[in-house]
């Protein structure tokens, strides 16, 4: 489920951001010769064209069929539609431009009025930006939606009565499991979220309330790194283990355990959060364990033993159940201005955690399409799906704007500098340019992709 739901929010920003590519290109009157969802690779699975004014449609058709069929090179003016088969992207096929098509043979002839080469590169800005405005564009529309449709649900921060528990590196530095985040370098946390996350490791003093007093943690300089190498959360708020439900013939409904009942013991140790409990459960599977418990304020024990899973059966009851939370609602007019201001903080965090990339453990923790994939829900959730449609589309507008070639921002940086010296970089220059970025680019994601199961 978290696959399928990966691919649908690639495939939609994919197409969007060709989109805006094939848009700018129209403008200007620069033709697009093809305009494909998915890659194709010897062939693809359907392609439509319209030629002598009527639709033509071909199926499982080899692209070399098609490039020698006469009557589907008629009409080159329109564009070439298709679904490829290889789901990893799409591209947008713009005539006299070298990209990843690295079609030399048409750069070999002399550059035609409706090419992409043959426009002043003021135009060519645009159509090379066009893919990255319509993705970020989309993001601050989606945010806007989410915040319309949904609202914004969060626990206030103070709320928390059980306090955090915090990673070894963060305990390293001075924090301490049931401390409560107060602010960091003086501005007050109000929520837990990612741009909390963010301040909390990106801060030089943090200040938190242990046992009902204020204390300041000074944090090391690469606090952030080391957070990063171990690839642990920082902090999370503690969630006491109250069960919300029981599963059916589960091992806690057959012992008795019923909703309500607050779990606070294994085997006689004392454990303060679920998840301590679903670890301690796990390491015991198939193997009696006597639990310690709260039900209507009296205490009781009772053994149960875990299934072949590690699991006993229970859901509990989260966050928002526990310790309450609020909702802000958004009007359709309120919606827009916060949905430019969310995507433009989301935007500010990402670009401010750019900077670890270039350190040794920043490298080591790059992730592939499997890590993104673990983003999502494990089941079907539109609010949390569209959440991430949005964040992929930010990522996706900033990591195409680097000048690197290969990408838009490759392609951007070489107009640019066309624009300021009154010099066009060379054809050979570029086609050398475009295979290297390439080649870069294809191992960083091999690379990206391998450290997924390292």
């Amino acid at each position: 489920m978290q696959f399928l739901q990966l691919i649908f929010s690639l495939t939609l920003l994919v197409f969007f951001h060709e989109l805006g590519h094939f848009f700018f290109s129209k403008l200007f009157k620069v033709r697009v010769e093809k305009f494909y969802l998915f890659f194709n690779p010897a062939f693809a699975l359907v392609r439509a064209k319209k030629i002598d004014g009527r639709w033509r449609f071909r199926f499982l058709a080899s692209n070399d069929s098609i490039a020698n069929n006469e009557l589907w090179q008629r009409n080159p003016e329109n564009t070439e539609w298709g679904i490829g088969w290889l789901p990893l992207g799409g591209y947008c096929k713009i005539a006299g431009m070298i990209d990843e098509s690295m079609d030399k043979a048409q750069m070999a002839t002399p550059p035609k009025p409706w090419e992409y080469r043959s426009v002043s590169p003021w135009k060519r800005l645009p159509i090379i930006a066009g893919g990255v405005l319509v993705n970020f564009v989309m993001a601050l529309l989606i945010y806007g939606a989410i915040l319309f449709a949904w609202g914004e649900k969060f626990v206030p921060i103070e709320n928390y009565r059980a306090g955090f528990e915090f990673s070894p590196v963060a305990q390293q530095a001075g924090f301490r499991n049931g401390d409560l985040l107060v602010s960091a370098d003086g501005q007050a946390f109000t929520q837990y979220n990612e741009a909390s996350l963010r301040r909390l490791i990106n801060a030089k003093t943090v200040t938190i309330s242990r046992e009902g007093k204020q204390h300041s943690i000074a944090l090391p300089d690469d606090f952030g790194e080391k957070i990063i190498a171990h690839k642990e959360f920082c902090a999370m708020p503690r969630l006491p283990f109250v069960i919300g439900e029981t599963v059916k013939n589960s091992p806690a409904q057959q012992v008795g355990l019923l909703a309500g009942d607050s779990l606070v013991s294994i085997d006689n140790t004392v454990y303060y959060s679920f998840f301590d409990f679903a670890k301690v459960i796990s390491e015991n599977r198939q193997q009696p364990v006597n639990i310690g418990f709260y039900r209507n304020g009296e205490a009781h024990t009772i053994t149960v033993s875990p299934d072949s899973s590690g699991v006993i059966g229970v859901r509990p009851r989260g966050y928002s159940e526990l310790f309450g939370s609020v909702t802000r609602e958004y009007s359709l007019l309120e919606s827009i201005p916060a949905g430019v201001s969310l995507g433009w903080q989301k935007l500010s965090g990402y670009v401010s955690d750019f900077k670890y990339l270039f350190s040794k453990t920043g490298v080591e923790s790059l992730g592939g399409f499997k890590s993104i994939g673990n983003m999502y829900d494990t089941q079907w959730n539109w609010a949390h799906l569209w959440e991430m449609t949005a964040f992929l589309s930010i990522i996706l507008a900033f990591m195409n704007i680097l000048p690197i070639p290969g990408l838009d921002g490759g392609h951007l940086l070489f107009v640019l500098y066309e624009i300021v010296t009154r010099r066009k970089p060379s054809q050979q220059f570029l086609e050398r340019a475009q295979l290297l970025g390439m080649v870069f680019l294809i191992s960083l994601m091999i690379f990206a992709n391998l450290n997924d199961f390292i």
